[in-house]
């Protein structure tokens, strides 16, 4: 569930309804592209270079498509919005006065799109010069898809997993076990990851990794928008899974390539995100599982910061210092264990729902 371009809320349980969040807006560039095929919405933080290489990357790629490019700034103090708005006048650029959270910005810009199809990317994207066409061409071709995503690259052009299936109990303890890391390849252990495919066939999959999605217009009327009380993260997971319900595919397309750089947001205080995603998971099996399930869940998700603890604790009493950052990952897993056992944490699970 990886996801840039939010900031973490110090009240870690959101309430509300899926309705998007009514945040200050400001409209301070563009204009709308009316009569447009395709709408591309960045949400961005404090993202000013990778935005910035994103845009460039989509002025170079959607030259020959009737397209639209929308900029929602969660309210960025590094310039952001005014580097998108004097390098990238053909962009129309949406400022939040404050954070509205990455399900909440990106539903404004919906709420002001025009495309058929609306194409929601991470700031800290790079596409390619024909990726846009490519999935346009595919979803054209296929109007039983809801909502599709590219094969991703890493930095160095390595594969992404990006896609998975939707998560059950025993994957779950599985992954706290660090069972699925340990065996890859195993069609049990790492099935929800699918750490056992190459990413080479066209596939439909449980979900797709929200950094780069195209949703046809259609499919997003039909199951609505992302559910705002995912702020950051769960929301991915949570809208691949209301359109496989609708009857919707959901399908991986590995002719169309895109580079997800991440951290872009994430990596100013990775602890702190490391806890958002354990909330958002958590959110997650609270709204389609009962008490019971939720609690189950609850004790994987403590058992994995356990592990981790042992296991970062453990690599780092040896000096194994990797590029992976055990000491980091260490820190994260601590935090995560305390945010787990917190009065106000037991005090949701036991009373409470998001």
């Amino acid at each position: 569930m990886s996801r840039q371009g939010a900031l973490v809320t110090e009240n870690i349980f959101h309430s509300g309804s899926q309705n998007p969040i009514q945040a200050k807006t400001e409209e301070v560039a563009g204009s709308p592209g009316k009569g447009c095929d395709i709408s591309f919405i960045i949400v961005s933080w404090n993202a000013t270079e990778y935005l910035s290489r994103c845009l460039a990357s989509l002025r170079n790629g959607v030259a020959d498509l009737r397209s639209e490019v929308i900029v929602v700034d969660n309210g960025s103090t590094d310039g952001s919005w005014q580097m998108a708005r004097s390098h990238y006048p053909e962009v129309r650029l949406l400022r939040n006065a404050h954070n509205a959270g990455f399900a909440g910005a990106n539903n404004q810009g919906i709420d002001v799109s025009n495309g058929r199809y609306v194409c929601l990317i991470n700031s800290d994207v790079e596409v390619f010069p024909d990726t846009a066409r490519v999935l346009l061409e595919y979803m054209d071709a296929h109007p039983d898809v809801g909502i599709l995503g590219p094969k991703v690259l890493n930095s160095d052009l390595s594969l992404q997993h990006s896609c998975r299936t939707l998560p059950t109990l025993r994957d779950s303890f599985f992954r706290a076990l660090k069972l699925d890391t340990t065996f890859p390849n195993s069609g049990v252990f790492g099935r929800h990851q699918m750490m056992n495919w190459d990413y080479s066939d066209t596939r439909e999959v449980g979900s797709l990794s929200g950094c780069f999605w195209v949703i046809r217009r259609k499919a997003l009327e039909d199951v609505g928008q992302l559910d705002t009380r995912f702020f950051i993260y769960g929301e991915d997971m949570d809208f691949c899974r209301r359109l496989h319900e609708v009857g919707w595919k959901v399908i991986f397309y590995p002719e169309a390539l895109i580079v997800h750089h991440g951290g872009a947001s994430s990596g100013s205080d990775p602890a702190r995100f490391w806890i958002e995603m354990q909330r958002a998971n958590l959110q997650y099996w609270s709204k389609y599982n009962g008490r019971a399930s939720t609690f189950a869940y609850y004790s994987c998700l403590l058992l994995h910061n356990l592990v981790r603890v042992i296991a970062f604790g453990g690599k780092n009493l040896v000096g194994r210092h990797g590029h992976d950052g055990p000491q980091q990952k260490l820190v994260s897993s601590r935090r995560g264990l305390l945010w787990l056992l917190s009065p106000e944490t037991v005090l949701w699970l036991t009373g409470g729902r998001c």
